[in-house]
């Protein structure tokens, strides 16, 4: 049966340290420790890591779609930083979609980013009868026609989270999701290749997603998902 364990010369145990390692650390633990604290070399603990993401990622092609109160936001992640803004032409855009109490979604979007296919992301995540929350960026506008709700907050007002009776309008669960990424990214990781970058991102929504859980169980989730997740060293360093 096809698993990441598949043609590993790794003691299993390591595996398992390795696996709980990623599951609890909530900005994730990069190869250089995974190395020193395993006792592999480098090299071992990369590939390591990058198989145990692969068992984090949802890999069905039609996942269930997000759906109540859901936030999309964007950001943007590595790149030389020039100037206050940093140069985005450097960085990779990740789009995140994040219910209210719920599951989180981001995506690598390569290229650049236009109105059509960030509403294309929202539409092909989130079920038509959702409240859709999203900061003043121009892209998202027209959602309104094909969501039940869709409601902005003016950053560029200096708006920022605002109560309409009972409901809160802000994008603040979105970028609690940023801060930790962009830590884990900046002070862990230090650098992501654009190649790589969406098993990162499984990685963090992963531990997002199954954040009320504790270390042990969210590691033994993960464990339950290597089933059928085979992945070279030669698509590693591809995909």
């Amino acid at each position: 049966m096809d698993t990441i364990f598949e043609d590993s010369h790794i003691p299993l145990h390591k595996w398992l340290m390795a696996i709980h390692l990623l599951c609890s650390s909530k900005k994730g633990m990069n190869a250089h420790q995974l190395h020193r604290t395993l006792g592999v070399t480098y090299k071992s603990a990369w590939f390591m890591a990058h198989r145990i993401r692969y068992a984090m990622a949802e890999l069905n092609l039609n996942p269930p779609k997000l759906s109540g109160t859901v936030e999309v936001d964007e950001t943007y992640i590595g790149g030389k930083t020039r100037g206050f803004q940093g140069d985005h032409k450097t960085k990779a855009t990740v789009v995140s979609l994040v219910e209210r109490g719920g599951k989180a979604r981001s995506i690598h979007r390569k290229g650049t980013v236009t109105g059509k296919n960030l509403k294309r992301t929202v539409r092909e995540n989130v079920t038509a009868d959702s409240h859709i929350m999203t900061d003043d960026f121009g892209g998202y506008h027209g959602l309104k026609k094909e969501f039940r709700r869709h409601d902005r907050i003016r950053h560029k007002w200096r708006i920022y989270p605002r109560k309409e009776g009972d409901i809160l309008i802000s994008t603040n669960t979105t970028e609690g999701y940023f801060s930790i990424l962009k830590r884990g990214v900046n002070d862990v990781y230090h650098h992501v290749g654009k190649q790589h970058l969406h098993r990162y991102l499984s990685e963090f929504d992963f531990r997002y997603n199954f954040r009320y859980m504790n270390d042990g169980e969210r590691s033994l989730l993960a464990i339950r998902k290597i089933s059928g997740r085979r992945l070279t060293y030669r698509d590693s360093l591809r995909t």
